[in-house]
């Protein structure tokens, strides 16, 4: 696989690693061998395994909370909002099943960007529920409690770094289109 920089073949080394063993389990030792450098050579490109976990989260966060912004400002009704949210998860997860895994099993490691983090996921978590009250408040979506809808579409958006892999000749598209059919229509015949 090429990489943009030293810096950048760290990070995905270091998020599957992560994935494999968890962050707790993983040196610096290990990262290095992995790439075949001598771990000193590390700390040329990176200061510590805080920080890769760092990069790791912060970005995806950070790239779910750009998307959902724009999402949020669309004039689309709500049905197509969820829609998109749902292809956000897609696609952020097709591209980095690895980051996924930290984002969900390893973001209570972080440490000075926690607090960061955690708004973020809040403020995601809040313009989800959002999205959902005024669909409901709309008549696009069964009356229903908005914060069960959100933590059933999002347990299942969250965990899609677990499924996808296993799935090599899976239509993207074709698997978002279904996806979205079953988290908003359900399965009621």
């Amino acid at each position: 696989m090429k990489y943009d920089s030293r810096k950048d073949e760290i990070i995905q080394t270091s998020a599957i690693l992560f994935k494999k063993k968890g962050f707790s389990a993983v040196t610096m030792r290990d990262i290095a061998k992995e790439m075949g450098i001598k771990a000193a050579s590390l700390y040329n490109h990176i200061n510590s395994k805080q920080e890769i976990l760092s990069e790791i989260i912060i970005s995806l966060a950070e790239q779910f909370t750009e998307q959902m912004k724009s999402i949020k400002m669309s004039d689309e009704s709500s049905i197509d909002k969820l829609k998109q949210i749902v292809a956000l998860h897609v696609n952020i997860t097709s591209k980095n099943q690895f980051g996924m895994a930290s984002l969900n099993n390893d973001w209570m490691h972080l440490e000075a960007q926690l607090p960061y983090y955690l708004k973020l996921r809040k403020n995601y978590e809040n313009d989800f529920r959002n999205i959902i009250e005024k669909g409901i408040k709309d008549n696009e979506l069964i009356t229903q409690n908005p914060d069960v809808m959100v933590f059933s579409m999002l347990s299942t958006l969250r965990s899609l770094y677990i499924w996808l892999p296993k799935k090599e000749d899976l239509d993207i598209e074709k698997f978002t289109t279904e996806l979205s059919l079953v988290l908003i229509n359900g399965i009621n015949k």
